[in-house]
């Protein structure tokens, strides 16, 4: 459920929760338990032991979860406002991992407006509005995550712990605000945690917020990860088209005709220029 100072925290089948220490070997094998993990545990004289950890579907560094079915990426409708870039490259990274991602447009309250735009940017992805504040749309989110394990992913002061919040009432979570000099969240989530969300029959991993991301692809794979250009991308003259400079190009083009939006085509070619730096 939770890592803190070499102590691991496993819930059983009945849902208690036993302090746990990692086997020594896993330094060895250059394993670590991370959060979302299926372990065998051992109760032993005094405490309790990670035995083993099973296989992963999938695991994510930044934020450091495993066997996740689905990424809700948050959003902010007003403050702070969301950096798309970084949204963009959760997505791919989302995508790279076999995780579902979603779209989670938070705080509509403060600009429902601009949600929408935003709900138009990332019309080929699986996108849903929310009000925290409001309990907007929190029914719409406990059917996103049903009999899933899902991590809410993005900025700090979107609104994730709040929307955790809403999902369950017990958990309480400590929620931040705004830093009144930069506009810029400030940290409330410390750690990766795991939460049972009974209801739902849901699993969720609140993350600490974050603002940097290293890309581990080349430049041709990227556009592989844009469910909009895998789609326009077919009407290209090249196979190996990267959608850049190459001419009679179906994504240029639908970026002309609107199908595609500009703004995130834009920042498409800001992922694959600062590679090509690389």
């Amino acid at each position: 459920m939770k890592g803190i100072g070499g102590f691991y925290y496993v819930s059983d089948e009945e849902g208690s929760v036993h302090e746990c220490k990692a086997r020594g070997r896993f330094r060895k094998e250059k394993m670590k338990p991370m959060v979302g993990d299926l372990v065998d545990f051992a109760d032993l004289s005094g405490y309790s032991s990670i035995e083993e950890i099973l296989p992963r579907k999938n695991a994510m560094k930044r934020p450091a979860v495993a066997n996740l079915d689905r990424m809700l990426l948050v959003l902010s409708a007003g403050k702070p406002m969301p950096d798309l870039l970084l949204a963009d490259k959760l997505l791919i990274q989302a995508k790279q991992s076999g995780i579902h991602p979603v779209i989670v447009i938070n705080k509509t309250d403060m600009d429902f407006q601009y949600a929408q735009e935003l709900e138009k940017q990332y019309a080929y992805y699986d996108t849903i509005l929310t009000s925290a504040k409001d309990h907007e749309g929190i029914d719409l989110l406990e059917e996103k995550i049903r009999g899933k394990c899902v991590c809410l992913a993005g900025q700090s002061a979107v609104g994730k712990s709040s929307l955790i919040n809403r999902l369950d009432e017990s958990f309480g979570l400590e929620t931040g605000g705004l830093s009144k000099k930069t506009d810029r969240g400030k940290h409330t989530t410390r750690q990766a945690e795991l939460f049972y969300v009974e209801n739902c029959d849901a699993y969720v991993v609140d993350t600490p917020g974050f603002s940097m991301f290293e890309m581990n692809l080349n430049k041709d794979e990227i556009a592989g990860y844009y469910p909009e250009f895998c789609t326009f991308g077919k009407q290209c003259r090249f196979i190996s088209c990267l959608h850049d400079r190459e001419p009679d190009c179906g994504v240029k083009q639908a970026v002309e005709t609107g199908e595609i939006n500009r703004e995130r085509y834009e920042r498409y070619l800001r992922i694959i220029h600062s590679l090509e730096e690389k």
